[in-house]
């Protein structure tokens, strides 16, 4: 989705891109960047989520580093657009009232009552835009219904068009604090390869703020622009399924599933057969590490049970089995007390970082490309099927001097498996 969401620019006049993610998600976006074949500006790390208005500041702020009359197209990465031509026309528009030092959020016209969305109350209609009269929250249906009858009322599709300049006074106006904690924050960045790592002190002070609350609902400066471009968020698992084609019996299916009177249910395989039979309505998700069953009405309560995962220590919530390095990726395959197995993937040529462990040793069986190892003050190449073993507290190294992506299967084993029993003695990608 984020690839999509660079992609419907394509056609447009515009600056490489500013991306904003979690700092556990850096090397994952890297990568979907790289597939696209886009070199981001910047890619800034968020040490925790603040909200919208304190990302858009910290993104702002970097815009106008490097260009004083910087306007900013922000865009989601859960959104679902099919009239590419129609959003593309929205973005024009809404740049030309940019540059009048307007801020421009797109508004949706509701074809049912949605609760999931905030909504827009639209005042006097200026050319290609409308004076905005208010902003309101989520409502219940009964509210909702009344917002869709009325004629008046959008939903907030929470994309926005500004200079930089102009967003950042209106907020020195309204949120000072969030400004002066962005400011910091900024002000005192690292760089890491490709990566820019704010002030996390500073960050974690700023309050957690959409840019709702924290501007638009206070400025003068707010207009909205109508937008027909068939939109949707897709961020639960019931848009979702309103947003994806379906089948006769009015099922989404992904992966290997089959059904037997099964209706108007999203079903989504990763890595076995799911068989479903009699149910309706509902949510079923196999994933490498889990499986939800959920009812599709039902699907906000999602954010409870992770809320249970937090409490009971558990870490599905904080990590996925495939996890992306800046050298490729790894899957953790099976798991027990003194061992673990995994999938490990490595880009042509990638290299991981010249490493000791203290606590555990490795084998290594190659099952596709060309690996060129470092072992002690040994270095040789293994081909499929061949292997190696590193012993505890051997300097070792992993390259791929291939042009395909060379996989092996790892199995460690020892009294402490951790990520962090790692000493790195050299690495091209920077980590400590």
């Amino acid at each position: 989705m984020l690839q999509a969401t660079l992609n419907r620019l394509e056609g447009l006049s515009t600056s490489p891109p500013i991306v904003l993610c979690n700092e556990e998600h850096r090397f994952l976006t890297a990568e979907q960047l790289r597939q696209t074949g886009r070199s981001p500006a910047q890619i800034i790390l968020e040490p925790a989520g603040r909200n919208t208005a304190p990302a858009i500041t910290v993104a702002a702020l970097h815009a106008l580093s490097s260009d004083e009359d910087a306007t900013l197209v922000v865009l989601s990465a859960d959104h679902e657009i099919h009239h590419i031509e129609a959003f593309q026309d929205s973005i024009r528009k809404a740049i030309n009232l940019a540059r009048l030092d307007k801020i421009v959020v797109f508004g949706v016209r509701p074809t049912h009552p949605e609760t999931g969305y905030g909504y827009i109350q639209t005042g006097e209609e200026v050319g290609d835009s409308y004076l905005v009269k208010s902003f309101k929250e989520k409502p219940n249906h009964q509210l909702a219904t009344k917002y869709m009858h009325d004629g008046s009322y959008y939903w907030n599709c929470g994309i926005f068009v500004f200079k930089a300049r102009t967003y950042l006074n209106e907020l020195e106006k309204f949120r000072p604090d969030i400004m002066g904690h962005c400011n910091t924050a900024y002000r005192n960045m690292q760089r890491d390869l490709d990566f820019v790592r704010i002030d996390k002190s500073a960050f974690f002070d700023c309050p957690a703020e959409s840019i709702d609350y924290a501007l638009l609902e206070s400025t003068s400066e707010a207009c909205m622009v109508a937008m027909e471009a068939d939109w949707s968020d897709v961020g639960s698992w019931s848009s979702l399924w309103e947003s994806q084609q379906k089948n006769a019996d009015g099922n989404v299916i992904t992966g290997d599933v089959i059904t037997e009177r099964t209706h108007n249910s999203y079903i989504h395989a990763e890595n076995r057969l799911v068989a479903t039979a009699g149910i309706d309505n509902l949510i079923v998700v196999e994933t490498n590490d889990t499986v939800l069953v959920a009812e599709k009405n039902q699907s906000g309560l999602i954010k409870n049970l992770v809320d249970q995962l937090k409490k009971y220590g558990r870490s599905e919530h904080l990590s996925h089995p495939v996890v992306h390095r800046p050298w490729g990726s790894y899957y953790a395959i099976y798991q027990q007390e003194r061992y673990q197995v995994k999938h490990i993937t490595v880009k042509p040529g990638a290299k991981l970082s010249t490493q000791m462990h203290h606590h555990r040793a490795e084998h290594w069986v190659i099952v596709k490309g060309i690996a060129q190892v470092t072992k002690g003050e040994q270095s040789f190449l293994l081909s499929e099927n061949e292997s190696t073993f590193i012993p505890v507290g051997v300097v070792h190294a992993l390259e791929n001097p291939g042009i395909i992506p060379l996989e092996l299967i790892e199995v460690q084993s020892g009294p402490y498996l951790g990520e962090d029993d790692i000493v790195r003695y050299e690495d091209k990608y920077g980590r400590i």
